[in-house]
């Protein structure tokens, strides 16, 4: 999991292009505005928000997340610890609502790492942003 794989962008946060600017404005997902994306990358310039609607598909990531942790922890829950399946959805519901925000994050980042390669050159020269002010 070293720099220039996939798997480092999306666990890191970090821009898929060149691996060094930040994907999300908040460091983690348990902050205020913690779902706030980088219109562009500070180091490479990359659109880190490439069109209208592109983060519909992370929909499908998010809903993968949620189906792989419930079966896991109904595997760890009734097989693991042999605890009473009367009080899974108890447990179960509240971690899902607090690993929302985390779940939200992961799956947008892997949703732009489908698209955008890794590019070395980039990583290494930091580009010249043109600084525009549209606000």
């Amino acid at each position: 999991m070293g720099l220039g794989s996939k798997v480092y962008s999306i666990a890191f946060n970090k821009c898929p292009k060149c691996h060094q600017g930040d994907f999300f404005i908040t460091k983690t997902a348990f902050q205020p505005k913690f779902d706030q994306i980088h219109q562009r990358c500070d180091h490479c310039n990359e659109t880190l928000m490439p069109e209208t609607g592109f983060y519909w598909g992370a929909l499908y990531v998010s809903y993968a997340l949620y189906v792989i942790w419930c079966l896991l922890a109904f595997v760890v829950y009734n097989y693991v610890l042999k605890l009473d399946l009367d009080y899974f959805l108890p447990f179960l519901i509240p971690t899902l609502v607090l690993l929302m925000p985390w779940f939200f994050r992961l799956a947008r980042r892997t949703w732009l790492n489908l698209f955008v390669n890794y590019d070395p050159a980039k990583a290494k020269n930091k580009a010249v942003i043109l600084s525009t002010n549209h606000s």
